[in-house]
């Protein structure tokens, strides 16, 4: 498997007008690091989780459903693909592509160009921009959808956005180059005039509730800014996720083995202590490696603007 290196970006422009969530994945190719190697999910394995999506070979495709799989199974509405935003998201992959790089804002002149922005890129694409926007990029030696879907959603920067519960509609493009080296983009957008997408006071959760074959571990090196900067291989991240703007206070967030009898150590990310961190998310990462084919609970108590929220869960790793 291949390693990727990933970078985060989160603005939030003046008065909350508008506001971009953003995250990119530049990547590397086989470089014999086998604990970076090991966090990864074959992408075979994806195939054959209950009720995967129909696998279609097309990065784009592929990568989208696969974020829709994910948000479906955590109680989160499935995205509609909208072409304009497809067009848009290929637009900036063939950028990537055709300049050898990954990243969010486009240069005035270089090949490829459709707009510096994502805003701007996909109003060039005839998309209405929405009050809530957002970006994230994979590159890396692999062309499967799914896996470039799945290691984005490993990463929990990335994450934060895929699942922000107000994005209604999006699309995905991908390039390739002449090495297979894919660039896999996908933007989302949403509008809290839709209505909101959790009711008042409610957060979902990943790993799911009884989720099964979760990744054990995550390169922790592989996402800028860094989750855990003074390590790398870590176990893997779990998090909390309410609507955009809904403000969640963390009181206790723990994890720990089934039968065991002390919590893991964790690095706990809030808003309040990680500015990458929206308000509305929360995410605790185990300092080790878990333990495959192994059982652990998960504890959250805390408030989703203001309501006193408790939830327990259980899952699995592979």
């Amino acid at each position: 498997m291949i390693a990727s290196s990933l970078r985060w970006k989160h603005y939030l422009p003046a008065l909350l007008i508008t506001a971009l969530l953003s995250a990119c994945g530049g990547g590397g190719s086989d470089n014999g690091n086998s604990n970076a190697s090991n966090t990864s999910t074959p992408a075979g394995q994806l195939t054959q989780e209950p009720g995967a999506p129909v696998l279609s070979n097309n990065i784009a495709t592929d990568g989208f459903n696969w974020f829709n799989y994910r948000r479906s199974q955590i109680g989160l509405s499935a995205m509609a693909r909208n072409s304009l935003i497809d067009n848009a998201a290929l637009g900036h992959s063939n950028y990537l592509n055709s300049n050898n790089t990954v990243a969010h804002e486009q240069v005035l002149g270089k090949p490829g160009f459709t707009g510096v922005k994502l805003g701007d890129r996909m109003a060039k694409a005839g998309y209405v921009v929405t009050s809530l926007q957002g970006e994230v990029i994979a590159g890396a030696a692999n062309t499967s959808g799914f896996y470039l879907a799945e290691e984005l959603i490993t990463a929990i920067y990335h994450r934060f956005v895929i699942f922000e519960p107000l994005f209604k509609e999006g699309g995905a493009g991908a390039a390739v180059n002449g090495s297979g080296y894919a660039y896999f983009t996908t933007d989302l957008a949403g509008n809290s005039s839709y209505g909101p997408a959790l009711p008042a006071g409610q957060l979902v959760t990943y790993p799911f509730s009884g989720q099964v074959k979760v990744a054990t571990s995550f390169s922790s090196n592989n996402e800028s800014p860094d989750p855990v900067p003074n390590q790398d291989v870590v176990g893997y991240p779990i998090s909390v996720h309410a609507n955009y703007g809904t403000t969640i206070s963390v009181t206790a967030f723990s994890v720990r083995q089934r039968g065991a009898g002390t919590d893991l150590t964790v690095r706990l990310l809030k808003s309040d202590n990680d500015v990458h961190t929206p308000v509305s998310a929360a995410s605790i990462i185990p300092l080790a490696t878990l333990n495959p084919g192994t059982t652990y609970d998960v504890s959250f108590i805390g408030k989703v603007n203001g309501a006193d929220v408790t939830r327990t869960w259980s899952f699995t790793t592979r």
